[in-house]
């Protein structure tokens, strides 16, 4: 694992490489917000075992997430999206092919980038992501005592505290119209306790639904494996 930088139109930010430094590279793409602290040490799991099987990839820090110095109450959606297409914009000068795997809501966020493939795993609307959030504010403002109006999120006005965070108004109007990318070389994978269609069903437990950061060493193995295997079939 070695750390650099990227520019995008916004500043620069940090991108964690794994594996060779030529050949194809796979782009990782986090779900924003609480599932990124559950789900980051398998994605990072995940990445280690790719490049183990020789794929080279890359996980990069988005404005507003990770080790980025921009505010998360600042994060826009349109940003997330122009530095993940910057970011693999820049590593295809030493690969070539770029792909994308993302995880659940990370499948937003690769939508402007020049991908040969999006690998998606238990992808997700927007409109799905903020109505999870809105639920999990209410009912944590039910426990409390306090009044909470899931129906007056909509812009202008103040960021709201949701998901653990001080969020834009802007930012949840983006997120509940977004959707994963619909065009090009897509494969879809998902948990088998999922009744959505897919491409693949594995069995694995849905980190993102616990209350800590958690991982599943078989369930990673499994998804490199396949990765490894779709981006070769993709042609490298």
């Amino acid at each position: 694992m070695s750390p650099m930088t990227y520019a995008w139109q916004g500043g620069s930010e940090t991108l964690l490489r794994f594996g060779p430094k030529s050949g194809p590279l796979v782009l990782a793409a986090m779900p924003p917000f609480e599932e990124a602290n559950r789900t980051r040490a398998f994605m990072v799991t995940v990445l280690r075992a790719l490049a183990e099987r020789g794929i080279s990839n890359a996980l990069p820090d988005l404005p507003g997430s990770g080790d980025s110095l921009v505010p998360i109450e600042q994060a826009a959606l349109g940003d997330w999206r122009a530095a993940f297409r910057d970011a693999a914009q820049a590593l295809r000068a030493d690969h070539g092919s770029v792909y994308s795997f993302a995880i659940r809501g990370g499948a937003l966020l690769d939508t402007q980038a020049d991908l040969a493939g999006r690998y998606h795993f238990a992808p997700m609307t927007g409109a799905k992501l903020v109505r999870e959030m809105l639920r999990t504010r209410l009912a944590a403002a039910k426990e409390a005592g306090e009044h909470f109006d899931a129906g007056a999120i909509e812009p202008p006005g103040a960021p709201i505290e949701l998901a653990g965070n001080r969020l834009s108004r802007t930012l949840l109007a983006d997120l509940a119209a977004a959707v994963p990318a619909a065009a090009g070389t897509i494969r879809t994978v998902r948990l088998e306790t999922d009744a959505q269609s897919a491409d693949l069903k594995l069995a694995g437990a849905p980190l993102w639904r616990r209350a800590e950061p958690g991982n599943d060493a078989a369930l990673a193995a499994l998804l490199a494996e396949d990765i490894a295997a779709w981006v070769v079939a993709c042609g490298g």
